[in-house]
């Protein structure tokens, strides 16, 4: 089965996905315990509403903040030109788009925008600090060895410097060309 999956996936990330969960599964018939990085870190996968609210709102702010600077660089298409107007419509009674001032108006409202994000951004930050912060005394109070192991410990997320392109292709090139012996005894996953 591994077999048929991996020959028909598109791309390395569902590659790693499929291989990912052909090792989940051995080791929940074997009985293993699995140890993912979520845990190491101790952050939890799941995300408050509220923050998926307003990192959805960021999203939809950065949008239209993108379409308005494509609409002052030239770009009249008429789904650009049809955002510009609702952009427009919900800070000004009406705006024609042939006015003099209209890129000063589309400037302001971009002003607002990038000011709405920030503070949102803030508002996230300010709750994860204060979370950290309440879950390390937490830690503290019940096992003073684990936190300062934990802030010992580098971060697990990528903080180090990004891979260089050339070295990347040279590696996976080299592990992906050398032969491999197709034989795979079949079990049951």
């Amino acid at each position: 089965m591994l077999v048929s999956c991996l020959e028909a996936s598109r791309d390395l990330c569902e590659t790693d996905a499929i291989l990912f969960g052909a090792a989940l599964a051995v080791c929940r018939i074997i009985g293993a315990k699995v140890s993912t990085a979520e845990r190491a870190t101790g952050q939890s996968s799941t995300i408050s509403a509220w923050r998926r609210r307003i990192e959805e709102r960021i999203a939809k702010a950065r949008a239209l903040i993108g379409r308005l600077i494509c609409f002052i660089s030239g770009n009249n298409r008429p789904r650009i030109v049809r955002t510009v107007r609702m952009a427009l419509a919900l800070c000004h009674r009406y705006v024609s788009l042939s006015q003099p001032d209209i890129t000063q108006k589309l400037t302001e409202r971009i002003d607002d925008l990038k000011q709405r994000i920030a503070a949102w951004a803030k508002w996230i930050r300010r709750y994860t600090e204060r979370s950290t912060r309440f879950n390390q005394n937490r830690l503290f109070q019940s096992d003073q060895k684990r936190l300062y192991e934990s802030l010992e410990r580098p971060m697990v997320s990528g903080t180090g410097p990004a891979p260089n392109q050339a070295d990347s292709v040279v590696f996976w090139c080299g592990l992906w060309s050398e032969p491999v012996n197709e034989y795979i005894e079949e079990k049951n996953f």
